[in-house]
């Protein structure tokens, strides 16, 4: 039985301590933070509840089958529901669309509303899926940083399938392209920000993204997404896993090029193996400084953060669904602002996430909580004070216009979040959502590695890692790792 320390318990983390509980080992986590699961965190306010991080669940049989490797009952531990409803899309020209879990319905509503062809929306939400099925055979459920992975039958696949993967034009202009109405091509690009990323510089390979709602499913946990992290931790601890939490990992020690163990703020632990579910910049920085470190790698161009309002409304509103988009008039503009000047456009898109659609409990009755999320650039010393406090404004005044309501007058409840707050909360680099920027055609697919061989017995984790951010790909970064972990030992 080997020891295995896991530093941070992010999903990543989490789902590697279970897998790795599950091929016998002896595994501590340790968390600088009183509460496992990361981004994926919780906020209560004057009786008003709030998912911190990510509101939106795909592909939940990642998460089941964590379950069914330990031989457990995924349902015992974790309920879920597919929502009837994706999105609900407003324009401030009155212009306003829903999406459904059915894609023929939405390629009918869509054709309706913006004049599209339905059969047209609906082939390209069909092309969504067999583009995602030959990135995910060859990129997603795999190292990148071994040979065999290039040189197997999923990778001639994959190869035969280039030139369908859109990775020599941008997303925008492929949907430019494709469709008829700038607003289908504004809605289909916001999915370029699932991984932070800009849909005017990111490939059209990105496209696959649409296919995780659409053909998939849109989930909505029991409990909120809070659920994900503390049905995962409950399982882990099931099986031997110990937290430690409130204790943060001060270094990770090294005898020459391998590791040996962890030094925490309460002690110092020997380990055979460590995982790290950090960001990497923080972890090189501060846990690994005497390390060559990937300087081309760290100094990437960082994904989008985000300006999150937390807002008890003292009302409801019959318009609004579980999500909601509010898009800006000048989307390119609005990225950017983002990524070329680091900062806010005073049009911000607005992301409204109401779980109390869903679940009542989440707030008082005849109320809601509305989780605002606007993309953001990440932390480099902004003046966040004053971008907050006018993106605020900039926000209410817009959704006050569309809705036809003061806004302002129904916050009864508020917290925020920004990019300074996710850095400290999370360690994120920057606060990035998503470690580095998928803004080229490479860079979605070369990642930090899961293992470097010049790092002995150290295995990476998480959204800064290959294959990238968010719940899946966390949960497969985990997946990777402990199969190279089982290649390796």
């Amino acid at each position: 039985m080997a020891q295995i320390g896991i530093v941070g318990s992010g999903i990543g983390g989490i789902a590697f301590a279970i897998r790795m509980a599950c091929l016998g080992q002896q595994v501590h986590v340790f968390e600088a933070n009183a509460y496992p699961g990361g981004k994926l965190a919780e906020i209560t306010l004057d009786g008003y509840r709030f998912d911190a991080g990510p509101s939106l669940f795909t592909l939940p049989q990642l998460v089941d089958e964590l379950f069914t490797l330990a031989g457990k009952n995924p349902r015992e531990y974790l309920q879920y529901e597919r929502l009837p409803e994706i999105c609900r899309y407003f324009w401030e020209d009155g212009t306003r669309l829903n999406t459904h879990q059915d894609p023929d319905k939405t390629s009918k509503e869509i054709a309706e509303v913006l004049g599209e062809s339905a059969t047209n929306i609906r082939n390209y939400i069909a092309e969504a899926g067999i583009k995602y099925n030959i990135v995910s055979d060859l990129f997603l459920d795999n190292s990148l940083h071994k040979l065999a992975t290039w040189t197997g039958k999923k990778a001639l696949t994959g190869y035969a399938n280039l030139h369908r993967l859109g990775l020599f034009e941008t997303m925008h202009t492929h949907h430019q392209k494709r469709f008829l109405n700038p607003k289908t091509a504004q809605l289909f690009d916001r999915y370029a920000t699932y991984n932070g990323s800009d849909p005017y510089q990111t490939p059209a390979t990105l496209s696959i993204i649409p296919h995780l709602e659409y053909n998939l499913g849109a989930y909505f946990p029991s409990g909120g997404m809070i659920e994900i992290p503390r049905s995962l931790t409950r399982l882990a601890k099931d099986l031997g896993v110990e937290f430690h939490l409130e204790e943060p990992v001060t270094n990770i020690r090294c005898a020459g090029n391998q590791v040996t163990g962890l030094d925490t703020t309460k002690g110092t632990y020997d380990f055979d193996y460590v995982a790290s579910n950090a960001d990497i910049r923080p972890t090189y920085d501060r846990l690994l400084p005497e390390i060559t470190k990937p300087k081309k790698l760290l100094n990437q161009p960082k994904s989008s953060s985000g300006i999150i309002f937390y807002w008890g409304v003292n009302r409801t509103f019959d318009e609004l669904g579980v999500h909601n988009i509010f898009f800006a008039e000048n989307y390119k503009r609005e990225f950017d602002a983002i990524f070329k000047t680091q900062t806010m456009d005073e049009d911000p898109t607005a992301y409204v996430h109401i779980s109390s659609k869903v679940a009542s409990e989440d707030a008082p009755a005849g109320c809601e909580n509305w989780f605002v999320l606007m993309n953001a650039p990440a932390n480099s010393g902004q003046d966040w004070d004053n971008l907050v406090a006018e993106t605020r404004k900039n926000v209410i005044a817009k959704i006050s216009q569309i809705l036809g309501v003061d806004l302002e007058k129904h916050i009864v409840s508020e917290d925020y979040l920004d990019p300074r707050r996710i850095e400290t909360r999370t360690s994120s680099s920057g606060g990035a959502l998503y470690g580095n920027a998928s803004n080229n055609k490479f860079a979605a697919f070369l990642r930090h590695p899961n293992y470097r061989p010049s790092i002995k017995n150290l295995y990476w984790i998480g959204g800064s890692v290959h294959p990238g951010g968010g719940i899946p790909l966390c949960l497969s970064s985990a997946k990777i790792a402990a199969k190279l972990f089982q290649e390796n030992a």
